[in-house]
């Protein structure tokens, strides 16, 4: 199994659930997250006065999968949340040693 993180911006989020569960793909957790990369923030302007915003907001999806779904998973977030400006995010892939549904007990594939 594969747990893949990605941090994507937080307008494509709906386009890359709906790409996902076309895929097959039905379980996702989002978070709202904050960070910075070569993006390093921007200035910004509030009554009249000027300030530095440097931690951009991001959405951070957390997706397991099993393993011959994990390129297919990776290239759908990809060519979804791309629109080819900086700032368009990361992915992570990582190798998850187990999973357990918790209502019932199974464990591995079966538990996602």
């Amino acid at each position: 199994m594969k747990l893949i993180e990605a941090i994507i911006k937080p307008f494509k989020l709906d386009e890359v659930k709906d790409a996902l569960n076309e895929i097959g793909i039905e379980g996702i957790t989002v978070s709202e997250v904050k960070g910075y990369g070569r993006q390093k923030g921007h200035t910004e302007l509030y009554r009249g006065a000027e300030y530095v915003v440097d931690f951009i907001p991001k959405v951070k999806l957390e997706i397991v999968v099993a393993d011959e779904l994990a390129a297919k998973a990776v290239a759908t977030i990809e060519d979804t949340a791309k629109t080819g400006r900086i700032g368009d995010g990361k992915i992570f892939i990582l190798q998850l040693e187990e999973a357990v549904r918790i209502r019932t007990g199974e464990k591995g594939d079966e538990a996602i």
